[in-house]
């Protein structure tokens, strides 16, 4: 429960900021959709969906299943308004995976001074674990979003690279997207290491970069 505690704000704070770097790069690239919605903002109210920010996280704690899993309300974005194109589509989507990657090295950044200079266990335990989590968060949602599902970020990529009529039937399954994908980890043996174990390798090399490997 307490490390519950410490998890929840951290992946708040990273969905929140994911959500905010689409709507920024889509206004940036031509498309007010987001804004005029109110989802370039902090708060995270406007950005959390009621089964998938609420509803899927509790039930999973509830029944120990041994990971977090959710999403927020995805972003608008009308494309026939982005003035670049296809390129500018492509920025829109993997603007939310570029700022997470961005705030996993800035946690890991952030937990050298506390690793090396303050001593073992109390208020610097609570702080190295936040770092620790802000990683391993960031680099999951990273990963997890770049996994080609619609509606992942990964699929929108993917999508610009298949012929218009198959592209209009991959692009349908959206509504079902994170239902099939939620199934699929609780349902297929070791489904959930598929982003794990790339999420832990790259935590690996952040960690080793920074000279704080075994020592959080």
């Amino acid at each position: 429960m307490d490390s519950l505690l410490l998890i929840l704000p951290v992946l708040l704070f990273s969905i929140v900021l994911h959500e905010v770097a689409h709507a920024w790069v889509a206004l940036r690239e031509g498309d007010d959709t987001a804004e005029r919605m109110g989802r370039i903002t902090l708060n995270p109210i406007p950005h959390l969906d009621p089964v998938g920010s609420v509803l899927v996280p509790v039930v999973l704690t509830v029944l120990g299943s041994g990971f977090l899993f959710g999403w927020a309300r995805p972003v608008p974005v009308n494309r026939a308004n982005i003035r670049t194109g296809v390129w500018g589509d492509i920025r829109v989507s993997l603007a939310g995976i570029a700022v997470n990657l961005l705030l996993a090295v800035a946690f890991a950044a952030a937990l050298v001074p506390v690793v090396w200079l303050t001593s073992p266990g109390g208020p610097a335990e609570v702080i190295i674990s936040v770092g620790y989590y802000g990683v391993v968060i960031n680099l999951l949602l990273a990963v997890f979003n770049l996994i080609p599902i619609p509606p992942l970020d990964g699929s929108h990529v993917l999508g610009h690279l298949l012929p218009g009529v198959v592209r209009g039937i991959y692009r349908s399954i959206a509504p079902l997207g994170f239902l099939l994908i939620l199934g699929f980890f609780l349902v297929a043996p070791g489904g959930f290491s598929i982003i794990v174990r790339p999420v832990n390798f790259l935590a690996g090399i952040l960690f080793a970069v920074f000279g704080i490997s075994g020592r959080i």
